[in-house]
């Protein structure tokens, strides 16, 4: 990465302000003399910029290392569908598909201001949301409605959102007018993930130097088949949400969202001061002799000792995988102790293991390492029959040493034998 660091991506850094000014003009010119809030025929001459805009947004995103995006599926006409939900949005870089198509977004009216970048985003005309307005939340969704029902002459509004968990409840905007939505995944397969952002995770400018560092940073968009709303969705926009997260959830592994979204949760609501090792020590505990039974909401709360509050049953309704109110703790467990202890997978490991081993042997079942895996790792379906014997269960100690023979098979850095990313051991001396 220092070679990168040094050769590519000043390089790349360079090319990206040069298309991103170059679009600039392209965009002011155009948003001239327009009406926020009426729609026109679009001339000739806006439809040659607006042409002009998408080859030199796709050309920046070339050359900042999307050189091939992966579209599955179609998009529909905005006069078949109004409204697109896109998930989860994880990264700055879910710009990419908006830039493609140039389609309306939901965003903050700060976000105006931005240089350069604010100019872009007014051509597209959004829906600006002013949070210091007691009243925005009605004048969005009014100004949303008014949109979805002209019949496609407005450009399609996107709605972006940040897991398929809770997200969908807390603002459904997008689905109280009632109408068709198209919903849209995002996915970034690389082996390396520089582009997703957290709370604790690096700034925004770290994030661009790692993914401008990577040789090839894959993106697929993958556009699912149109959800029409029942009668009963269109009285309920909560039934209708929850019913197009349950969709959208069974194309995409859902645990990396679901630590991203508890990870804001915690942190926006101050709660991780009390999370410590000791702490996850006794819950771990717990969680081993429940063996796996369910807990309720009300549970939950007995279980971390808390009053049952918002912020909680956001917390508890992130893990309920099957909707039936009902959570495995050890889920939870795992996935606190990834967020709380990044730098020590290996601690969380064998804290999962813990979990999940028997009275008897201190052995668990190839599905239960696959779960855990999915949790910390985010990775689905993982591939693990070649980890086991006939039994179907493996050790702490026996999986231990198959990360020491294949230090590059599972990204748990703080292991002793894996590899940084020139190559060598970690040390305590590094």
């Amino acid at each position: 990465i220092g070679l990168m660091s040094v050769t590519v991506f000043p390089v790349r850094l360079l090319l990206l302000s040069f298309l991103m000014l170059l679009a600039w003009p392209f965009a002011f010119t155009a948003s001239l003399g327009r009406s926020q809030f009426v729609i026109e025929p679009q001339s000739w001459w806006r439809r040659f910029i607006d042409l002009c805009l998408r080859v030199i947004m796709r050309a920046m995103w070339f050359c900042g290392g999307f050189h091939w995006i992966k579209v599955k599926g179609e998009r529909a006409a905005a006069s078949e569908v109004p409204i697109l939900t896109v998930a989860p949005h994880s990264s700055y870089f879910d710009a990419i598909p908006v830039t493609m198509t140039m389609c309306s977004i939901v965003t903050n009216l700060e976000n105006r201001s931005i240089p350069v970048w604010g100019t872009l985003i007014s051509y597209i005309r959004p829906v600006f949301v002013f949070r210091a307005d007691q009243d925005s939340r009605r004048k969005t969704v009014e100004e949303i409605k008014r949109r979805a029902q002209s019949g496609g002459k407005w450009p399609q509004v996107t709605y972006f959102y940040c897991s398929f968990t809770t997200s969908l409840h807390s603002f459904s905007g997008a689905f109280i007018p009632g109408l068709p939505v198209q919903p849209v995944v995002l996915r970034y397969p690389n082996k390396l993930d520089t582009v997703t952002w957290t709370w604790q995770g690096p700034g925004a400018f770290k994030i661009l130097w790692l993914t401008l560092c990577q040789p090839h940073n894959p993106m697929e968009i993958e556009y699912l088949p149109i959800y029409t709303p029942s009668n009963e969705e269109k009285e309920n926009p909560a039934l209708f949400a929850n019913n197009v997260r349950k969709l959208m959830a069974r194309y995409v592994c859902v645990c990396a969202s679901v630590r991203m979204c508890l990870q804001s949760v915690i942190c926006h609501n101050r709660l991780k001061a009390g999370i410590t090792d000791k702490v996850l020590e006794d819950q771990a505990r717990i969680a081993r002799k429940l063996q796996g039974d369910k807990l309720g909401l009300q549970d939950f709360a007995q279980f971390l000792k808390l009053p049952v509050t918002a912020t909680l049953t956001q917390v508890h309704s992130l893990f309920d995988k099957l909707g039936d109110g009902q959570i495995d703790i050890r889920h939870y467990v795992i996935a606190l102790s990834t967020i709380h202890r990044p730098s020590k997978s290996m601690e969380t490991l064998k804290l999962a293991f813990k979990m999940y081993e028997s009275e008897v042997r201190e052995e668990i079942l190839q599905e239960d390492l696959a779960t855990i895996l999915e949790i910390m790792l985010g990775v689905k379906n993982m591939e693990l029959s070649g980890l086991f014997l006939d039994t179907g269960k493996i050790t702490y100690d026996d999986f231990d040493r198959f990360i020491e023979q294949h230090p590059h098979y599972f990204d748990f850095k703080d292991h002793p034998h894996a590899k940084s990313c020139n190559g060598q051991n970690h040390s305590k001396d590094d």
